[in-house]
């Protein structure tokens, strides 16, 4: 059967096994693994890669798209062949390890890395691994549910090892859009002017002579592991729907709004799940990551289109949605992610951005990435990208964490990776604080009295009325600003007393 999918005859004989195809790759270089939010990536060469780990020296740099599923990171980094991880990864187990200091990890803007590549800022890409759903008469590689960083690496990388997965139904092929910018300053304009705008080709341009090995696989993405709507994010979707609905009223917005962006996990998808009970229709998406919720607001008939990087589901939704890909094929699309999350088409096309927050600070800044401002957690990912060049920048979070232990709103953010500056909207299942045209002060006033929980509120308030005796544009007791995360270090929670 994979002779149908290995459509140029010269490549026949590339078929090869995983551990042999894994030859290609030797201790020190760095790999270009395809692979976004644990969609679409190889699933076999790396497995052989930690096989090896165990018999020689073997240290590698690994690029992907963002994370990887079916425990690729943790099998790796518990291998020790991961000596730098860029630009995302969210698995516990590599999480520790980067946490202790031996994998070193750079956290990158999603858009950013594959042009860090191609002016040689970093690399080269020794090897790039891609899963593919088939290879063109041409030698064009067919990406499967997830396109990120693939094209760059197969076309800047010396070598290329394809893993053609015979489980990835066939009717991918002709979804994607791979588009490559020119290099600066040659740049002609990214001529996507809607979500549905195709411009490139439907798979990846590469002299065929670079696969040097193809491997055949049968496994399948993992699932997502988002959690179904609770009263918390229902309440959340509720709030965020309530503003835009008065931005209808006012003449901002139409009820078809703009189009909309989402980061992964549950409470985002649970807010876009929350749009199939408002009165917006002929909605459209220019996303990263389509989610559960996008095939959701598609059956609903709320959503006309989807263009994205990656497609990662839950399992339930992988086995409604998967059977009837072709009914939603002309409907999606996937880019490269240097296309998904380009600050100038998202500028121009006027995104409703909605990402997640771990925590807000009372003046609007955003810490996405840092437990306690030390221990990286997953990666800031799309969200900067999304969030300085949004028509609206939306950042959703619950008020709190570990049983109320942890509040979500502080006094000073921990760790900033979205400043005050590129902020519009916070939203938490208290409330929503609208931060358009405020003033730092007039913004703590807000953020305090409608997204901190009550529980808080009263901490909040009193740091507030004191810092504001000290003065300043952006008033703080400078002293306390980190007290809250110094308290639940020492005694497991930030509630005084």
């Amino acid at each position: 059967m994979h002779r149908e999918r290995i459509r140029h005859p010269g490549l026949q004989s590339k078929v090869t096994t995983a551990l042999e195809a894994s030859r290609h790759i030797r201790d020190g270089m760095t790999v270009g693994m395809s692979g976004f939010t644990r969609a679409g990536e190889a699933k076999a060469v790396p497995l052989a890669l930690a096989a090896r780990a165990k018999e020689e020296p073997l240290k590698i740099t690994l690029i992907t798209g963002a994370s990887l599923g079916n425990d690729l990171d943790k099998t790796l980094a518990e291998a020790h062949v991961l000596a730098r991880r860029m630009p995302f990864q969210s698995d516990p187990a590599l999480r520790k390890l980067i946490n202790e200091g031996e994998v070193m990890f750079v956290d990158q803007h999603l858009s950013e890395t594959v042009e860090l590549l191609r002016t040689h800022q970093i690399g080269p890409v020794d090897v790039a691994v891609i899963e593919a759903v088939a290879i063109t008469e041409n030698g064009g590689i067919v990406p499967t549910t997830s396109v990120g960083n693939s094209a760059s690496f197969a076309i800047l990388a010396e070598k290329v090892i394809v893993e053609i997965n015979l489980e990835q139904s066939d009717v991918l092929e002709g979804l994607h859009d791979i588009y490559i910018p020119k290099r600066r300053p040659y740049r002609e304009p990214i001529p996507v002017v809607t979500p549905e705008s195709r411009v490139g080709v439907p798979y990846i341009d590469i002299p065929p002579e670079k696969i040097v090995a193809i491997v055949v696989t049968t496994k399948l993405d993992s699932s997502s592991t988002v959690l179904p709507p609770d009263d918390e994010t229902r309440a959340i979707a509720s709030h965020l729907s309530d503003f835009l609905q008065n931005e209808v009223a006012r003449g901002r917005l139409t009820n078809t709004l703009q189009p909309l962006q989402a980061g992964i996990g549950s409470i985002a998808n649970a807010v876009l799940h929350g749009f199939i009970e408002t009165p917006f229709h002929d909605l459209t998406m220019y996303s990263e990551v389509l989610q559960d919720s996008t095939f959701d607001l598609f059956d609903a008939g709320k959503l006309r289109f989807a263009s994205g990087s990656s497609i990662t589901l839950s399992r339930e939704c992988y086995g409604r949605v998967l059977p009837r890909l072709g009914d939603y094929k002309s409907r999606l699309i996937l880019r490269p992610q240097e296309v998904s999350n380009h600050p100038e088409i998202i500028r121009r096309l006027g995104i409703i951005a909605i990402n997640t927050a771990l925590e807000v600070d009372i003046y609007g800044n955003i810490n996405s990435t840092h437990v306690g401002g030390t221990h990286m957690m997953n990666g800031i990912g799309g969200s900067g990208d999304f969030a300085r060049n949004a028509y609206l920048s939306v950042f959703v979070t619950k008020s709190i964490a570990k049983g109320g232990a942890v509040s979500s709103v502080v006094p000073f953010a921990s760790h900033v990776d979205h400043t005050e500056h590129d902020v519009d909207i916070i939203v938490t299942e208290a409330g929503l604080a609208d931060l358009r045209g405020l003033a730092p002060r007039e913004r703590a006033r807000e953020i305090i009295d409608h997204c901190a929980h009550a529980s808080y509120r009263d901490a909040l308030d009193d740091y507030f009325d004191r810092a504001l005796k000290r003065g300043g544009q952006t008033p703080h007791v400078i002293e306390e600003a980190l007290g809250w995360h110094a308290r639940l270090r020492e005694k497991g929670t930030m509630l005084a007393g």
